[in-house]
């Protein structure tokens, strides 16, 4: 491995240390950027040794060096998985279309962002998701060109964030927001203007599997009593997270459901 795909993982990973003080302090009044980080039980504040990515992590053993509380499993997933995201970025685009790499790079911080919030909160955070939507339309707007928005199959692709964003807004609607929720149908839309038509189309399909699959085996787990917390099938399961799950399959792995690309 180069030295370059070693800075961009650490890289990555610090960019997940910053995400992990977005997630906790979204909502909260606290900044992003300015204050100390402080033990959430016992006040203490941390050192900078306390918050080096995933090392700290380790040589701490999960427990908080003042007051030895457990630290949350959140910190260090967030920081590997943002890590080899951006590993996987650098080789995937970076090498090819640096500018590209900035666009998505920015897309799946915020993607990761929102999965985690949501998965913790059960809520999909109005700035994170309007900053996402607003970033995947001026990237989709930047490749095509002006010039070509109206010549196929870059209007498909203009379409498409709309057109799932009315899907999920009927299923919202229908459902009275027992189905789905209405931030969904906002992150559908970012999805469709950041995937394009083929793409984001296989990925909401795909999300909804991962969602069925994911949420039967949670529940036969919870019967058994291999959970914490008995999961029912009317207990309510975040969907964010295998939507934003199931982009980052196909944008790395390109399925193509049903062949899609030789329909149109």
């Amino acid at each position: 491995m180069s030295l370059f795909a070693i800075f961009f993982f650490i890289f990555g990973a610090i960019i997940g240390s910053f995400l992990n003080v977005v997630i906790l302090r979204y909502g909260t009044g606290f900044s992003f950027v300015s204050g100390h980080s402080k033990c959430f039980s016992c006040s203490h504040k941390l050192a900078w040794y306390d918050l080096v990515p995933i090392f700290s992590f380790i040589f701490l053993r999960g427990k908080c060096r003042y007051c030895g509380s457990k630290i949350s499993y959140q910190y260090p997933l967030v920081e590997i998985i943002s890590g080899l995201v951006f590993l996987s970025l650098y080789f995937w685009v970076f090498l090819f279309n640096p500018i590209a790499f900035v666009f998505d790079a920015i897309v799946f911080c915020l993607l990761l962002a929102i999965a985690v919030y949501d998965f913790r909160h059960k809520i999909i955070p109005d700035g994170l998701v309007y900053t996402f939507i607003g970033v995947s339309l001026v990237k989709v707007l930047y490749f095509t060109g002006f010039s070509h928005i109206l010549s196929y199959p870059f209007y498909l692709d203009l379409l498409t964030g709309p057109i799932l964003f009315l899907f999920f807004y009927i299923l919202w609607a229908v459902s009275r927001g027992r189905w789905i929720g209405f931030g969904d149908a906002k992150l559908a839309l970012g999805v469709g203007w950041f995937m394009g038509f083929y793409a984001s189309i296989s990925a909401i399909i795909l999300s909804f599997w991962l969602g069925a699959i994911i949420s039967l085996i949670l529940v036969a787990l919870g019967k058994l009593n291999f959970l914490p917390k008995k999961l029912t099938i009317k207990s309510e399961v975040p969907f964010a997270p295998f939507i934003i799950l199931s982009v980052l399959v196909e944008y790395f792995v390109h399925f193509d459901f049903f062949s899609l690309k030789s329909l149109f």
